[in-house]
């Protein structure tokens, strides 16, 4: 177990400090011990903060979030999302459904384009201007070469440094079993991006970009990388918060956007060591 130093960990010195504060040592190391403050000898004051999880690298311009539904960024990833257009850098959000089949009181010929709406008045919220939606069934996505097609199709559009979505492993931890949808858009995100890197597969599909650096999972049971969304996790509940007819829908934590995303903000957060992350997982 190694440790790290990190920049909370310099010591003040004399002129920064009067002569009844003890100095403050801060260490980082990996490990599976939750975060914890100690008192150590002489006075001084120990803070150990876990970092088993890696700094999500931000040394990139473009990034292009694709996820299944509407809503799905914005139950955990909108926060982060919000911090990096808040750097200036260019985010685009891309639907392969209206989430039309996501209100069981709504039919979905009037739930698509409320949905749709209520989207893109989400992404208003974290700086994001620029949304597509693919037109897949909800509920109902298939996949397979017509999906890969279509995702390589906007990334070959796009040229993303960045790709970002949701959680598609079988479960979000526990007994839970995700959604079909999820899983779909997950997996075959995955095989688009290597897709989009080939100039002899979708030829009429645009010009092959290979520039995709990683893929990032929001909400993973097996999360690798995080990110600091203290200064901007409002921004992200505000982002929920727009999905209003969907949330009228819902019963208990869900339905309360600050509730339901502070949580395990905090929780990320605490093992960290800043008050509020989200954690992502990272493939490439």
């Amino acid at each position: 177990m190694g440790l790290k130093a990190t920049g909370v960990g310099r010591v003040p010195d004399a002129s920064e400090r009067s002569h009844t504060d003890p100095p403050r040592i801060s260490v980082r190391f990996r490990g599976p011990t939750p975060c914890r403050r100690a008192r150590g000898r002489r006075g001084v004051a120990y803070s150990l903060v876990v970092a088993d999880l890696d700094t999500f690298p931000e040394d990139w311009t473009r990034a292009l979030a694709v996820v299944a539904h509407p809503d799905d960024m914005e139950y955990g990833a909108a926060a982060a999302v919000a911090r990096w257009t808040g750097q200036g850098k260019s985010v685009t959000y891309a639907l392969v459904t209206d989430g039309e089949a996501g209100i069981s009181s709504m039919p979905p010929a009037e739930a698509g384009p409320i949905r749709r709406a209520e989207q893109i008045a989400g992404c208003r919220e974290v700086g994001v201007d620029q949304v597509e939606f693919l037109g897949h069934p909800d509920g109902a996505i298939a996949e397979g070469l017509e999906l890969r097609a279509d995702l390589a199709a906007i990334i070959r559009r796009h040229r993303p440094d960045v790709v970002i979505s949701i959680n598609f492993r079988e479960s979000w931890g526990g007994p839970s079993w995700n959604h079909a949808d999820h899983r779909a858009v997950g997996r075959a995100l995955l095989d688009a991006v290597r897709d989009a890197a080939n100039r002899w597969l979708f030829t009429d599909r645009g010009e092959a970009w290979a520039g995709v650096r990683f893929v990032a999972f929001s909400g993973s049971p097996s999360p690798t990388h995080w990110v600091d969304v203290t200064d901007s996790f409002d921004a992200g509940v505000r982002s929920l918060a727009c999905h209003n007819a969907y949330l009228r829908a819902l019963e208990g934590d869900m339905a309360s956007p600050d509730a339901f995303l502070r949580g395990p903000a905090a929780a990320t957060g605490e093992r960290v060591g800043v008050d509020l992350a989200a954690a992502f997982e990272v493939i490439g």
